[in-house]
């Protein structure tokens, strides 16, 4: 039996790693954040060796590379998701799968520098899908698990949270990559 979805962060949710405010996070902030978030991708990941950057430092932790084609995701589903609760009465948006995702599409095989352009390019286009979004829809909803009820402001807040979380991971994970790829004097 596969296992059931998490729930999605609260429309009020408080990160305790990052730690991120949903509730103090406006429309603008948001996309400011998004915007810087390609290249300081791509300067985290340039900083971690090449070999390092596709090792999982345990079973449960994706590597560096799985983590920045998840963003790539992010953004895409995300712009998918942002386009529907604006344009539809409230839509069921579909789950992203991520461990089967990373699995399927091989994650941890990928063009890693073609990745991070359409890291670029699917944030980008998530931004432009925000600047179509009308003062009126940001309250709109949507749902993905019974009862589970969003605003397309989430959506934006969310955004933002996972490429900053997930930078975060990339930093950290690429760390963890170096002292397991590294050898033991």
């Amino acid at each position: 039996m596969p296992s059931p979805l998490p729930p999605l962060a609260a429309e009020d949710h408080t990160c305790d790693v990052c730690p991120l405010v949903y509730s103090e996070i406006s429309i603008d902030d948001g996309v400011r954040v998004i915007a810087g978030l390609p290249g300081a991708v791509r300067e985290a990941v340039g900083a971690i060796p090449p070999g390092a950057c596709r090792v999982r430092p345990s079973p449960g932790l994706w590597s560096v590379a799985e983590y920045v084609c998840h963003l790539r995701d992010v953004y895409v589903s995300f712009t998918i998701r942002l386009h529907r609760v604006r344009t539809e009465h409230q839509p069921a948006w579909e789950p992203m799968f991520n461990d089967l995702r990373a699995r399927r599409f091989r994650y941890n095989d990928c063009d890693l520098e073609a990745t991070l352009d359409e890291l670029a390019a699917a944030a980008a286009g998530f931004r432009d899908e925000v600047a179509r979004t009308g003062e009126r829809d940001w309250d709109r909803v949507a749902t993905r698990l019974p009862g589970e009820q969003r605003t397309a402001r989430w959506l934006v807040r969310q955004a933002m949270h996972e490429g900053v979380h997930h930078l975060g991971d990339i930093h950290r994970i690429g760390n963890l990559a170096l002292s397991c790829s590294s050898p033991k004097l």
